[in-house]
């Protein structure tokens, strides 16, 4: 097997026990600042609207989008609070959340945790009026 390939299958099965938060929780801590938020899809879609306060690190399943996690995080602590979202698509299609997940579990990171958007970004959280950027 090539080491790409083994590295991508390492990454996902790291990922398997996602941590989850949902919308209206992350929604009530944004004021407060307390997570660090990560988006881990596709930057077009982050430049239309995304969840306030929250840094584009690239899309989790790509090696451009590790790299721009990695940098994104490099200076945190290891047990600052992390949540990681991605909306591109429904949860059980989704290509970037396990990825960006073992990601930063292999930094040492150890309270990650990944929003739950069943249906995509849209539907479970901009048509709910959780709060966007830009407005």
């Amino acid at each position: 097997m090539k080491p790409a390939l083994l590295l991508a299958v390492a990454l996902v099965a790291a990922a398997a026990d996602l941590a989850l938060i949902q919308p209206a929780e992350l929604a009530a801590s944004i004021p407060a600042k307390t997570p660090v938020i990560l988006y881990v899809g596709p930057n077009v879609l982050f430049r239309s609207k995304h969840i306030p306060g929250s840094i584009y690190a690239g899309q989790g399943f790509t090696a451009e989008g590790t790299e721009g996690i990695k940098k994104s995080t490099q200076m945190l602590p290891r047990d600052r609070e992390i949540i990681i979202y991605c909306g591109c698509c429904p949860w059980d299609h989704c290509p970037n959340i396990k990825p960006a997940t073992a990601t930063l579990k292999a930094m040492g990171f150890t309270k990650v945790r990944a929003l739950y958007l069943p249906i995509g970004f849209k539907a479970d959280w901009i048509d709910k009026n959780l709060p966007v950027e830009p407005k």
